[in-house]
C-alpha cells in the first residue's frame, strides 16, 4: 500500500511539473514568439554584425555600411570615403547624429528582436487584419513608443506578421498619427544560421525598394 501511495505522488509532482512547464510555455509573449522566430535565440552568441542599408545593388559605394560588435558596443561606419568608429558607451555632440543614423538602420534590420529590446514600449494585442500592401490577411499589433526619450518619441508602429510569426509588412506612424507616415513590405529573407532578416521592403507602388544589403553575421565558437 505505501508502494502505491509512493508512485501516485511521485506522478502527481511529475504532473504539476509538465502542467507548470506548459503554462511556461503558452505564456511566451506575441513579441517573444516573433522574435524568436525570426532567431532571437541565437543572439547571445553574435559577435559581430555587418550590413548596408539603402542604396543600390550595382553601386557597392552607396548606402551606409556597418561594423557592429554589440557585446561591446563598438560600431564603424564607412560611407562613400568616409569612415567613422566610435563606441555606444561614450556617445558626445560629435557622434549623436551618427548614432542616431544607426539606430534607424539597425530598427529596420532587426526590428523583430526592438520588439524585446526596446523599453518605453507599449504593444498591443494582436488581432487579425488585412495588410495594406498585399491586402492579405494577416496577424497584426501596433507598439507604441513612449514620448519620453529615444530618437523618435511617441511614434507608433503597425506590426504585420503571419501564422509563423514571421513579418511581412509595417506600417510608421510618425507621433501616433492615423495617417501612414511609410507603409511597405518584409521580403527576400535571408538565413544566416538561424537568424532570419529581411533584405528587401517595396510600398504597394513597387517604385521603391529599401535594401538591407551585404548581412553578416560571426557567431561565438
Amino acid at each position: 500500500m505505501k508502494k502505491i501511495v509512493f508512485v501516485f505522488a511521485i506522478l502527481t509532482v511529475f504532473s504539476c511539473k509538465q502542467k507548470k512547464e506548459q503554462i511556461i510555455i503558452e505564456d511566451i509573449s506575441v513579441a517573444q514568439k516573433i522574435a524568436n522566430a525570426h532567431g532571437f535565440k541565437r543572439w547571445d552568441n553574435v559577435t559581430s554584425v555587418e550590413f548596408t542599408f539603402g542604396g543600390q545593388i550595382e553601386d557597392t559605394n552607396s548606402g551606409r555600411s556597418w561594423a557592429w560588435n554589440p557585446k561591446t558596443k563598438d560600431i564603424k561606419l564607412k560611407k562613400s570615403n568616409k569612415t567613422v568608429v566610435y563606441n555606444q558607451k561614450q556617445l558626445d555632440s560629435s557622434n549623436l547624429k551618427i548614432d542616431k543614423a544607426f539606430i534607424n538602420d539597425k530598427f529596420w534590420a532587426f526590428i523583430p528582436f526592438q520588439l524585446v529590446w526596446d523599453t518605453g514600449v507599449s504593444i498591443s494585442k494582436p488581432i487579425k487584419s488585412l495588410a495594406p500592401v498585399t491586402n492579405t490577411e494577416l496577424n497584426k499589433l501596433t507598439l507604441l513608443y513612449s514620448n519620453q526619450g529615444g530618437y523618435t518619441p511617441g511614434d507608433a508602429y503597425d506590426i504585420y506578421f503571419n501564422n509563423d510569426y514571421i513579418i511581412k509588412e509595417w506600417t510608421f506612424r510618425r507621433n501616433n498619427a492615423t495617417e501612414a507616415t511609410l507603409t511597405n513590405t518584409f521580403e527576400n529573407y535571408i538565413d544566416i544560421e538561424g537568424i532570419k532578416v529581411a533584405q528587401e521592403h517595396k510600398k504597394a507602388d513597387g517604385k521603391w525598394n529599401l535594401l538591407i544589403r551585404d548581412l553578416k553575421i560571426q557567431f561565438e565558437e
